[in-house]
């Protein structure tokens, strides 16, 4: 991929939900927040996104989060950061 999405969403959602009573993904989700791409890269050598409270190094490829920070902390365990595609470059 030559260049890099713009903003993302980002949903962080309780990995121990079995059911979520037929709620969505992204209404059963504890936060969300738009990130937009900072042009810089991360430690992981992935595109940085910000916004909201949230950093993340994410790969624009495979929209995996490589690294996340949430209010500048590590994310707590038994979350998982799921991430939806906004703007396409």
């Amino acid at each position: 991929m030559s260049t890099v999405p713009k903003r993302f969403e980002i949903l962080l959602v309780a990995e121990h939900v079995e059911d979520r009573g037929g709620a969505s993904v992204t209404d059963s989700a504890v936060r969300s927040a738009v990130v937009e791409v900072t042009g810089r890269r991360g430690e992981t050598g992935y595109p940085i996104y910000e916004g909201h409270g949230i950093r993340a190094d994410i790969d624009p490829e495979t929209r995996t989060v490589e690294a996340i920070l949430v209010d500048g902390r590590e994310l707590d365990y038994g979350l998982t950061a799921l991430v939806r595609l906004i703007d396409r470059p």
